[in-house]
C-alpha cells in the first residue's frame, strides 16, 4: 500500500503518547480519531484516482478533515495544559 499523508501521528509527532492515551481513555477523542482516519483515507483514494469524485466533494472532505484536525488539536492542547 502506498503512503497515506496526513495521518495523525504524522500531523502531531510530538504528541504520539498523548494520541495513544486519549484514544484509549477518551471515547469522544477515539470517535474523532476514527472519523479523521476514515475521511483521510477517502481523500487519499480520491487523490490517487482509486475512487472518482467531483472537485467539490473532495474540497468538502478536506474541509471536514481540517475541522476534525482542529478538534483533535484542541483536545491535545487541553490535555497538555492539564498535564493529564
Amino acid at each position: 500500500m502506498s503512503h497515506v499523508p496526513h495521518e495523525l501521528h504524522e500531523e502531531f509527532p510530538e504528541h504520539a503518547d498523548a494520541l495513544h492515551a486519549l484514544k484509549t481513555s477518551n471515547a469522544h477523542f477515539a470517535k474523532l480519531s476514527d472519523e479523521y482516519h476514515n475521511v483521510n483515507r477517502e481523500i487519499h483514494r480520491i487523490e490517487t484516482d482509486i475512487e472518482p469524485a467531483s472537485d467539490e466533494a473532495l474540497e468538502d472532505l478536506k474541509k471536514q478533515r481540517l475541522h476534525l484536525k482542529d478538534e483533535i488539536a484542541a483536545l491535545l492542547a487541553a490535555t497538555e495544559s492539564t498535564g493529564s
